[in-house]
């Protein structure tokens, strides 16, 4: 079944929303602190994959100026995965945001989650920085002309 992705300006319905939270549960256990921290966030883009109807996969990002993008945080249902799933979101967040005029993606990963280090280098991201706001857990920070 081909992958079908949505992308959503905002927040979605609450069903459809619900579904997301569950997932993102799933993958990251702080689906309350997301919803606390995603209220605040300007422009917020869901992009958002279904498989028969069923929410597989998510990116979620928002606006941090009016020539840069966030992309914050993904998550690809483990049953899902090494199906290229996280890659066709990515790509799809991608034409959408440079539709809208922005010309720089940026994100953040950890160490710990080199398969979403590896994938933002072959989708071709530049390591720029290193965010140490907790030393304990430093962020790489990686920039994508669009």
């Amino acid at each position: 079944m081909a992958l079908k992705c949505v992308n959503i300006v905002g927040f979605p319905d609450q069903q459809l929303l619900n579904q997301i939270l569950s997932l993102h549960e799933t993958i990251f256990k702080d689906s309350d602190m997301f919803m606390k921290k995603a209220k605040d966030k300007p422009k917020l883009l869901f992009t958002i994959g279904f498989k028969e109807g069923e929410v597989v996969g998510y990116k979620i990002g928002y606006e941090l100026n009016s020539d840069t993008f966030y992309s914050w945080l993904g998550g690809v249902d483990e049953h899902h995965r090494s199906q290229g799933i996280a890659s066709k979101l990515m790509k799809e967040q991608h034409l959408y945001i440079k539709d809208k005029g922005y010309k720089i993606v940026q994100t953040k990963t950890k160490n710990k989650w080199r398969n979403m280090l590896i994938l933002n280098i072959k989708y071709g991201f530049d390591v720029v920085g290193i965010d140490t706001a907790k030393p304990s857990d430093p962020k790489i920070i990686l920039e994508k002309a669009l």
